[in-house]
């Protein structure tokens, strides 16, 4: 398995989380609470933490699979939601 996770500063963490959790919840399985939510995409699951001051996004796909692809969904989901904000910043790191 291939792990990546960004720990992205929004003090709006939580509510971001919930947005793109119920967003996801028409077409997959997904969990969440304010504070932790887990969406079982194609690619792999997508697990999201909300702090006081960031969200804490990780993705994981399994070997071979197209991480990239997998940040750039995401990313691309949670920066619509935040356009009040302007665009989050994303430090996609190995977990």
């Amino acid at each position: 398995m291939s792990v990546t996770r960004a720990i992205v500063p929004t003090a709006s963490a939580s509510r971001y989380l919930q947005q793109l959790c119920k967003h996801w919840s028409h077409k997959f399985d997904v969990t969440f609470d304010a504070h932790k939510g887990r969406v079982p995409l194609p690619l792999g699951p997508v697990d999201l933490v909300a702090g006081e001051a960031a969200l804490t996004v990780t993705c994981t796909v399994a070997e071979g699979g197209d991480m990239a692809r997998m940040q750039k969904v995401v990313a691309d989901h949670l920066n619509r939601f935040a356009f009040r904000e302007g665009e989050l910043v994303f430090d996609w790191q190995p977990a």
